[in-house]
């Protein structure tokens, strides 16, 4: 892996760790496709491995706001979807990754923008943590489903509830994809060599986040998903 491949993946670490500190979301939209386009060997582990000091970060930092009860609910779905996840990587070859990646981060960043208003209830949790279990597991992609169910919550209960779904579920993830035989080191070594990167942008967000318009900061990741997303499509 080149020295320009490596800045690039840290400036988009750096600045996605910034954007999901702020926002509670945004890591995955904004690493996926760029990792995608680069080094799509990475993917999913890659993703996996940085996302859980980030929103340990997250968690502890709002620990006061978690939704304790939705929090449960999506984290029983997230264990099933996992196998499915499981289950697209192993049947879609490395080299359809980047469609696969890039489909799935467009049609999350659409659905999370043009959904109407609703209050969630058990389904609906449910139904999120099975859909992040898939895609998740599969790409490194998961949050739009947590955002969509949590968008018209209070900020920092959406930052926290959906911190503490993302760290159980990367756990269950990465622990399958070890057994599983789906986790080499050329995929962990990156991810600790750009830690630096990630402290770095969840750190800056702690100054913004309590102010931040985190709206207007979702529907900018959102549409820069579906850019990258489509780009990444063509490049696959």
């Amino acid at each position: 892996m080149s020295v320009a491949v490596l800045a690039l993946m840290a400036l988009a670490v750096a600045v996605a760790a910034f954007v999901q500190g702020a926002t509670g979301v945004g890591f995955a939209l904004i690493v996926a496709p760029v990792v995608g386009l680069v080094e799509p060997s990475l993917l999913p582990v890659f993703l996996l491995v940085l996302m859980i000091p980030l929103n340990l970060y997250i968690a502890g930092r709002e620990r006061g706001s978690l939704d304790r009860a939705g929090a449960g609910w999506i984290i029983a779905g997230r264990f099933a979807g996992t196998f499915g996840g499981l289950w697209v990587l192993v049947a879609v070859p490395v080299g359809q990754l980047n469609l696969l990646v890039g489909g799935s981060t467009v049609l999350a960043a659409v659905v999370t923008l043009l959904a109407p208003k609703f209050t969630p209830g058990r389904g609906a949790f449910l139904a999120a943590g099975a859909i992040t279990g898939v895609t998740e597991t599969a790409t490194g992609v998961g949050g739009p489903p947590l955002a969509l169910v949590y968008q018209h919550r209070p900020a920092a209960v959406l930052r926290s509830t959906v911190a503490v779904c993302f760290i159980a579920g990367e756990v269950i993830s990465l622990a399958v994809l070890l057994i599983t035989g789906k986790v080499g080191a050329d995929q962990l070594w990156p991810a600790a060599v750009l830690l630096p990167a990630l402290a770095l942008g969840a750190g800056l967000s702690r100054f913004v986040h309590h102010r931040l318009d985190g709206r207007l900061m979702r529907l900018l990741v959102q549409l820069f998903a579906i850019v990258s997303g489509v780009a990444l499509l063509f490049a696959g």
